[in-house]
């Protein structure tokens, strides 16, 4: 189903205006067509798999860990002043920016997760530099998706989610989100460590109905744990930085770029309800379903690959 693993060509660290260093790396052919791989969480950092999904002989494939989390600097734990300028236009920035640094006129964009809601946004503001899109696992990551995984999954576990409102001491009225925001971003580094385990948890609890799907071995991790539940809270909070509706709105600057959606109809967390309303507004897309997975899974990751194969040169 993908390809084997290879070491990457080049690895490098972007300095932002803002004085960031953004790690990315390449592999595959230098030659080859250019591919952006945007990873999930926010916070999640790129790991290996990514490279494995491209045909190494005609793809030239970008990552790069978005600000405050991997082995981009600082990261958001050690300096959460940060997150003032830690914001999607700030990330399509830094995508822009690494672009440019690499010399790439346009690339095939591949995200998961977050990472869909991410590159959306990039190729919307610079469809000029996207010439398709594989989005896996597809998330708006709006206030009413915030709401809905942080707020209304009680009713299909009420247990683990009173757990989960209980750790975040919130007050009367106040909703759950801002209430770990607090916690997460407290001067107190054991008050976040106890949000980061709750929020964690949670998230182990959500994200997908699928029976064969296993908790995150990496929120183990204190230095893991602890970035991916910042940045997650952080974005989640401000609804991904993004007007209500906007990414809806703006499918016409995109109409004319050939994509390809891979959902799993047991993700819970992330209803197929969006992918569905994307696919009806974005006629060059296709949307793929597949009905015994949640957010992610072998059969998904096999129709990513033949997805992006189908754009290779």
């Amino acid at each position: 189903m993908t390809f084997p693993p290879i070491d990457p060509l080049a690895t490098g660290r972007l300095r932002t205006r803002d004085g960031q260093e953004i790690h990315w790396e390449t592999s595959g052919n230098p030659r080859g067509k250019p591919a952006l791989y945007l990873h999930g969480g926010p916070g999640s950092g790129i790991l290996t798999g990514h490279r494995r999904r491209f045909d190494p002989e005609r793809w030239l494939v970008v990552a790069l860990e978005q600000r405050g989390c991997g082995r981009s600097t600082p990261r958001v734990t050690d300096a959460l002043d940060t997150l003032a300028t830690n914001t999607t236009d700030a990330l399509i920035a830094d995508i822009e920016a690494l672009r440019e640094h690499l010399g790439i006129d346009a690339w095939l964009v591949h995200g998961v997760s977050w990472g869909t809601t991410l590159g959306l946004a990039y190729a919307q503001a610079h469809p000029e530099r996207v010439t398709e899109l594989v989005l896996i696992c597809v998330v708006s990551t709006s206030a009413a998706e915030v709401t809905w995984i942080t707020e209304d999954l009680r009713r299909v576990f009420p247990r683990e989610w009173e757990r989960f409102e209980a750790a975040s001491k919130r007050r009367p009225g106040q909703r759950v989100i801002d209430a770990y925001h607090e916690r997460i971003t407290s001067p107190d580094p054991i008050e976040r460590d106890e949000a980061a385990r709750a929020w964690c948890a949670w998230e182990d609890t959500h994200v997908s109905l699928d029976p064969r799907y296993r908790p995150q071995p990496l929120f183990d991790d204190p230095v893991f744990r602890g970035t991916f539940a910042t940045l997650t809270i952080h974005y989640w909070k401000h609804a991904g930085f993004l007007d209500d509706g906007a990414l809806l709105s703006r499918m016409d600057r995109i109409a004319h770029i050939p994509g390809a959606m891979i959902h799993g109809r047991l993700d819970i967390s992330s209803p197929l309800e969006w992918p569905w309303q994307l696919q009806r507004a974005w006629p060059k897309s296709t949307l793929t379903i597949i009905d015994d997975e949640g957010h992610g899974g072998e059969t998904m990751i096999a129709e990513v690959v033949s997805a992006i194969a189908r754009f290779a040169p």
